[in-house]
């Protein structure tokens, strides 16, 4: 079985074209969980797998390192998006991707070469409602009061097509994100567990970003984290509708054109190879 390594800004997923249904649906998440597996398989934040579609051009399923299976990810979704044009399983510059959390709208921009550079997703508009993430209570949370150990943080959160909670600091390199970001994950107001961003505003048209993922951990970067921690600053106006973010592993741009959010960014081919294994649902 083929598989292409890939990356968004250091947000790394192993590739496989399963169109031909090889990867069983009910050991798809066993297999996620083996091949992410650092020193001891490909090692990855996540699997993407490529299936065909009824409603759309093609359909993504995503799975963490963990197993879990996540509605949607914004490095992902480019990646995917190269794999599936640099391959000719498409071989057009705008199509659709249908996800967890809906289609996705994509144009690639292309080189002289035929080559991606880089992805622009319209990821859709924010959902505010908690019922959306979920979360308990009623209504939204924006600029709420969160107890976490012995001390409060304020959080405001929404749904990208997956759940998200926004903190702003001072400073995201002196904020401890590996003890807060698992402790507000699995906090008992997310039923279905959160990915928090943890945020510093620069200025109007530029943030710092870094993001605690649901099911992986810390990442180097986060697209659909990036568009959260975006559209929460701008909720609350402290950035426009233009804006560059910040992340370990690179730079994100996402601009705001009615209510919806387009993210653009790299995505890059690391390597290829071939997978083994003693049965298909074993490798």
């Amino acid at each position: 079985m083929q598989f292409w390594k890939m990356h968004g800004l250091g947000n790394d997923y192993i590739v496989i074209d399963n169109r031909n249904q090889a990867i069983d649906d009910q050991k798809a998440s066993t297999i996620a969980k083996k091949l992410c597996t650092h020193r001891f398989s490909v090692g990855a934040d996540g699997l993407l797998l490529v299936y065909n579609s009824n409603v759309a051009d093609i359909k993504m399923r995503i799975f963490n390192s963990d197993g879990s299976e996540a509605e949607m990810c914004g490095n992902g979704i480019r990646c995917f998006s190269k794999y599936c044009y640099e391959t000719g399983i498409l071989r057009k510059p705008e199509f659709q991707v249908e996800t967890l959390s809906g289609i996705k709208n994509i144009q690639l921009d292309l080189n002289s070469n035929n080559e991606v550079v880089t992805v622009r997703v319209d990821m859709g508009i924010p959902n505010w409602e908690r019922k959306s993430l979920p979360m308990t209570g009623e209504g939204t949370c924006i600029n709420c009061d969160l107890v976490v150990g012995k001390e409060t943080y304020n959080i405001t959160c929404l749904s990208m097509g997956n759940p998200h909670c926004i903190i702003f600091v001072e400073s995201v390199d002196k904020t401890p994100v590996e003890y807060l970001g698992p402790l507000i994950e699995h906090h008992e107001i997310f039923p279905n567990r959160t990915n928090v961003g943890f945020v510093q505003v620069i200025a109007k048209n530029e943030l710092k970003v870094r993001v605690w993922e649901r099911g992986c951990g810390e990442t180097l970067a986060c697209g659909t984290g990036t568009c959260a921690a975006i559209a929460a600053a701008n909720k609350l106006d402290k950035v426009n509708n233009k804006v560059t973010a910040h992340l370990p592993g690179g730079d994100l741009q996402v601009e705001i054109i009615d209510k919806h959010l387009f993210l653009s960014g790299v995505a890059e081919k690391i390597y290829q190879g071939t997978l083994f294994g003693e049965n298909k649902n074993e490798l």
